[in-house]
């Protein structure tokens, strides 16, 4: 069995598409890792749903503050320049475009930029949060994702069978395996987890795959 990248490369290869000065929103899951791959001398502002704007990274170990916590339960570093907002006026700047960048997680992404990411049928229940509104309005929508569910089906796949949350709103998807853009003819393939080859990528992606024509490996 070949390795595949973890859930903290992918979260690497996802800070690298942040762009200085760009306010974004971190989903629940590997999306929430992204923060603590930025390097220092690159500002980028994160917003939460939660109603903080300009939040830290992850808080470490036994220096978590209760009341400072994002939309997923998980404790944030303050930083200087920390504003606190109500969680109206959170969505009111995420449902007004604000949001240059969000990173979410999904359970599907379909060739055309489907994106299914709050329930699985099986289980008969979800919650779609805030990936909604975030998967419309934000300017630009990144995923990270496994390649495969647990049981190895394919999460590329040509139609969503999944709930939707928003339709064609997705460009770019980072997986353990690859690093996939959604253009208007499909699945463009980037980048390549290193010792994977494109065929052994393609057998674990229900829709067909197309190759770039600068094809390389994931770099960080």
């Amino acid at each position: 069995m070949k390795e595949r990248m973890s859930r903290d490369v992918v979260a690497m290869r996802v800070a690298k598409e942040l762009k200085e000065g760009s306010y974004v929103n971190l989903g629940i899951g590997i999306p929430t890792l992204v923060s603590n791959y930025v390097t220092g001398d690159k500002l980028v502002i994160y917003q939460s749903e939660s109603g903080i704007l300009n939040c830290g990274s992850l808080a470490d170990n036994g220096s978590e503050d209760v009341d400072l916590i994002n939309a997923g339960g998980q404790f944030l570093k303050p930083v200087p320049g920390m504003a606190f907002l109500s969680s109206d006026e959170a969505f009111g700047m995420i449902r007004a475009g604000k949001i240059d960048v969000t990173v979410l997680g999904a359970l599907q992404v379909s060739m055309n930029g489907d994106l299914a990411n709050w329930m699985l049928p099986q289980r008969g229940v979800g919650n779609v949060g805030g990936a909604m509104d975030l998967a419309v309005a934000a300017q630009r929508v990144i995923v990270a994702m496994d390649h495969t569910d647990r049981q190895g089906n394919p999460k590329l796949v040509e139609q969503c069978t999944f709930p939707l949350t928003a339709e064609a709103c997705v460009s770019l998807v980072v997986t353990d395996l690859a690093v996939v853009e959604i253009a208007r003819k499909g699945f463009i393939l980037k980048e390549m987890a290193p010792g994977w080859t494109f065929e052994e990528i393609q057998n674990l992606t229900e829709a067909d795959l197309e190759a770039a024509s600068d094809l390389k490996d994931v770099e960080l």
